[in-house]
């Protein structure tokens, strides 16, 4: 009888089994693991560029990986005045320090500045995070925007060509004016974009000589703000989930 080829064991990106475990991002395991803080089979690893399979035993910190959980994902209706990140140097209130207590370790999928409020899209899997953060994905993300300052849809419709503002190329943005709304030199749009580049929304309108008094994502796919109350967290069920990304669940 010949032997089980070592094939037949899947062999993963060790960045990828750390952020399917729950623990971080892909983006934080990759610092990690330079750091030193994880090993493999008794040996620290130096560089993310390794692969492993069931069979290996990893450690964090010296800590074995915790038993994966199934993949969970939330819908969070941001309050302008938190940041989006785990832990913020300027001692600033954070996203997570608003959650429940009683959810799982979570990851943001993107991010929305201090100022932004609106739907943020949380996760317990770093994978999935990575995921739908990518532009390759196709998913839309829509926001309501205030501006203050002179501007007409004609000058909005240029945006879909893209632009490069200070040396950075964003793509094509689809703007459209409530004219209902303008009140003197105020009024609100709807933008969709689908790169989410950092602060490319305020960045695009200060292009224009508009100035951003409002931003309030509103989708992120096909997932609605609706009319989620500031602060609130619903998790989105696991026939959904699946539904809307298939593959990730093959």
């Amino acid at each position: 009888m010949s032997a089980i080829p070592d094939t037949d064991l899947k062999k993963e990106r060790i960045a990828k089994v750390l952020a399917r475990s729950g623990l971080c991002s892909r983006r934080e395991a990759e610092r990690w693991i330079i750091a030193g803080r994880v090993s493999v089979n008794g040996t620290a690893l130096d560089s993310p560029a390794f692969t492993v399979t069931t069979e290996d035993r990893i450690l964090v910190d010296g800590r074995p990986l915790p038993q994966a959980e199934k993949t969970r994902l939330f819908l969070y209706h941001k309050p302008a005045g938190l940041v989006t990140t785990a832990k913020d140097e300027k001692g600033r209130l954070t996203v997570f320090d608003k959650l429940p207590s009683d959810l799982p370790r979570l990851v943001s999928i993107g991010r929305l500045d201090m100022s932004t409020e609106g739907l943020l899209l949380l996760t317990n899997d770093g994978e999935l995070s990575r995921l739908l953060e990518l532009p390759s994905t196709g998913w839309k993300r829509r926001y309501r925007v205030r501006v203050h300052g002179a501007v007409s849809q004609e000058r909005l419709d240029k945006l879909k060509n893209g632009l490069t503002v200070d040396g950075i190329k964003y793509a094509g943005i689809e703007a459209v004016l409530d004219e209902n709304s303008k009140e003197g030199t105020n009024c609100w749009m709807m933008v969709t974009l689908r790169e989410g580049k950092n602060r490319e929304i305020r960045k695009v309108m200060e292009s224009l000589g508009l100035k951003v008094t409002r931003l309030i994502r509103i989708a992120y796919g096909p997932f609605q703000l609706g009319k989620m109350e500031r602060g609130v967290v619903e998790e989105v069920k696991g026939k959904v989930l699946r539904e809307q990304i298939p593959d990730f669940f093959k």
